[in-house]
């Protein structure tokens, strides 16, 4: 299994983020081909309760690479990324990463 994950930095409003990112750029990403699993979340402390990292995370499952690589390069996909300027005015850091048992 493989994953792909997005990290969003601090928005500039974070309650036009939050709309947005629930009412449009969600609905998005869960039309994506191939898509097992998603796990938004938001980050609310670190162990030493310093500054916050990042504002949320996303994380989506796939089977293998290629269907994640399917998935992407979907116009589903490509939806998704082309929407990130919509609302992610703090940046977002995307990777992927295979899991290991």
């Amino acid at each position: 299994m493989v994953k792909g994950t997005a990290l969003y930095g601090d928005p500039e409003d974070p309650d036009a983020f939050e709309e947005y990112y629930a009412n449009t750029h969600v609905p998005l990403v869960k039309q994506i081909p191939n898509l097992q699993r998603f796990e938004p979340a938001r980050v609310v402390a670190t162990p030493d309760g310093s500054e916050l990292p990042y504002y949320r995370i996303a994380e989506l499952y796939f089977e293998d690479m290629e269907q994640l690589q399917a998935g992407f390069s979907s116009d589903e996909g490509q939806a998704v990324a082309a929407d990130f300027p919509n609302f992610a005015t703090g940046g977002v850091t995307l990777f992927f990463s295979e899991i290991e048992a």
